[in-house]
């Protein structure tokens, strides 16, 4: 379903992606794993077509800024941006409108319920809170039902029912084929949702592992993560050393 092939985007001399090679299969769920500054905002908005990048980035077979591809692609933005002006269920209006959708209503009514916004449809969107702006932010990028959805950060600021619903969607999604890219820096919100992780660390991928390799492995994805990023064992994550000599006194 996506095909990304040396692809590198530099922000003048600095190298926020280094020549990334990745292939994610249809109706599959890819986690993209990294501390802060790893780059892999940078790669989500460069699949998306945001952004400008050396190498090549194919969508079902179609080069990712393709009218073909846009059409089988959707987007969650770590930030959502709202309109002040217009109403939650305006946004939506106007969301479906864009995307030509036919016979909408039911899926607006449906996403608004499932994640606590059916008493917010006359809310505009400088009156929503933080979390109430997450939650739409998740509505408007599951609306169009696209067949490949990236997610960046998406369970930050969520309460613990709109969490419980977002991980519910993306299983449904993936049993219906869907194929998703969901990038986060807090490992324990998607520990069971994957199929396939990602680790990034200075703009390069350090590991690439499924589900079942890691498994066999005998280690968890946080012990991965740490030992991929940090130089972590198993030893010493459970046996931190002293911060200072003070503390061995």
């Amino acid at each position: 379903m996506l095909h990304v092939s040396h692809v590198t985007k530099k922000y003048g001399k600095t190298v926020a992606c280094r020549d990334l090679c990745f292939h994610l299969e249809p109706g599959s769920v890819t986690v993209l794993l990294g501390p802060n500054g790893a780059g892999k905002s940078t790669i989500m908005k460069s699949i998306i077509g945001f952004l400008r990048y050396e190498g090549e980035i194919l969508v079902a077979g179609y080069p990712n800024k393709s009218v073909e591809a846009r059409r089988i692609m959707g987007y969650v933005p770590e930030l959502p941006s709202l309109y002040p002006n217009l109403t939650v269920y305006e946004h939506m209006e106007f969301l479906a409108r864009a995307y030509k959708l036919t016979d909408y209503k039911d899926r607006i009514e449906e996403l608004l319920a499932r994640f606590e916004l059916d008493d917010k449809k006359k809310k505009f969107g400088d009156e929503l809170s933080k979390g109430m702006q997450q939650k739409l932010n998740l509505c408007l990028g599951l609306l169009p039902d696209p067949q490949m959805l990236m997610m960046d950060e998406p369970m930050i600021g969520l309460d613990p029912h709109a969490i419980k619903e977002l991980k519910n969607c993306i299983e449904e999604m993936r049993q219906r084929g869907k194929t998703m890219l969901i990038s986060t820096h807090i490992i324990d919100s998607v520990d069971m949702l994957w199929d396939r992780a990602l680790i990034m660390q200075e703009g390069e991928i350090k590991a690439n592992v499924t589900r079942g390799e890691l498994e066999r492995s005998g280690k968890t994805l946080e012990e991965m993560f740490f030992e991929v990023t940090e130089n972590l064992s198993r030893e010493d994550m459970s046996h931190p050393a002293p911060a200072d000599a003070e503390a061995q006194e």
